[in-house]
């Protein structure tokens, strides 16, 4: 992106939103080519024609995740849910296997761990996170930044703790992807959905593997999961695909159609540039907190904001077309291309007493 003009251009063309909405933490907003290219879908199918093209949204997918994690697609799957992503790789852990986790880190990362029965999962503080592994450590999960309240983790940290002691890594960026520049290459595994930061629909979410796969078993494969896909449609899949592509999940096809033209406006406003516009937001909503006498939880450089104790303004805030969300009894504010320095003040104008 090269300047703020063509920057502002790109995301005037894209949204027109209808009310005060702050509220990305939860689901995003769609851009218009994303709708357009899921009424174009959702015709293909009406109509009757081939859905060769919709299978070539889902490759376009997997190439743009990609450049954005940072990575080749060939380590890239795509599934339906971070918690799906999560099952296979606690499946994959032997029975007894330590699994250390982040206080009231999101649901989807923790779950899938805990219902296992034979892990042993260990939860911390977040800041705390690091510092806690240890030798008998197996698997380190934790969200790149945490949904409830925003809180970033010290994903460096953690990375040379876990080398340190020989444990693998996970992380979550749903919360990031889109505007936290992602380096998937230095986790062993890494997740993210799609309908936040990324701009698109419910319905996917991606899944990074290291080249040898990190001794993770295919346990959710079906036909898409071959190396020929439409060769692999009856009986045991005989060849699973050579890639990342064997922990695929049957692709929601309507979903990629429209996802592929939201990964392209995020590439093309530059993930550098969208961090910069939304750290913006967030800051200018933090001072005026505290002109308000407001303190939010520490969270120093996420576009998440989260105030104590105003949680239960959210149903009047809503009323009066603003939409953030009631988390825990905090009010959660998140800020992303659509949002403007006016949309700011207006919520805090709402809070003013």
């Amino acid at each position: 992106m090269e300047t703020s003009e063509t920057f502002e251009s790109l995301v005037r063309a894209e949204f027109a939103p209808k009310s005060t909405y702050l509220n990305t933490a939860s689901n995003s907003l769609l851009p218009a080519r994303t709708v357009a290219a899921l009424h174009e879908a959702a015709m293909t199918r009406a109509e009757g024609r081939p859905l060769g093209p919709l299978y070539e949204d889902v490759e376009a997918c997997r190439a743009g995740y990609a450049r954005l994690a940072g990575v080749p697609a060939d380590r890239v799957a795509v599934g339906a849910s971070v918690a799906a992503h999560s099952g296979v790789i606690a499946a994959s852990l032997p029975a007894g296997a330590e699994v250390l986790t982040a206080e009231d880190d999101f649901t989807s990362v923790l779950n899938p761990f805990h219902v296992r029965g034979d892990l042993k999962v260990r939860t911390v503080p977040l800041e705390r996170i690091a510092e806690s592994v240890r030798p008998d450590t197996a698997l380190v999960a934790v969200s790149a930044a945490q949904s409830a309240d925003g809180r970033i983790a010290d994903l460096a940290a953690v990375r040379e703790a876990a080398r340190a002691h020989g444990a693998r890594t996970y992380v979550d960026f749903s919360q990031a992807a889109g505007w936290l520049p992602m380096d998937a290459d230095a986790y062993d595994f890494s997740a993210s959905v799609s309908f936040k930061w990324l701009l698109g629909p419910h319905g996917a979410a991606f899944l990074v593997v290291p080249e040898d796969f990190g001794g993770l078993t295919p346990v959710l494969a079906g036909w898409v999961a071959g190396e020929r896909p439409w060769d692999s449609c009856y009986g045991p899949v005989s060849e699973l695909a050579h890639s990342a592509r064997r922990f695929d999940l049957t692709h929601a096809l309507f979903t990629c159609a429209g996802l592929r033209r939201s990964l392209d406006l995020i590439e093309e406003l530059g993930v550098t540039a969208v961090r910069e516009h939304d750290l913006a937001l967030a800051d200018r909503f933090r001072t005026g907190l505290a002109s308000l006498g407001h303190e939010p939880v520490p969270a120093p450089g996420s576009a998440i904001v989260s105030v104590p104790g105003l949680g239960d303004r959210q149903p009047d805030l809503s009323h009066a077309g603003i939409e953030v969300s009631n988390r825990a009894g905090n009010l959660r504010a998140s800020f992303h291309v659509y949002n403007t320095p006016a949309e700011v003040d207006h919520l805090l104008n709402a809070l003013t007493p």
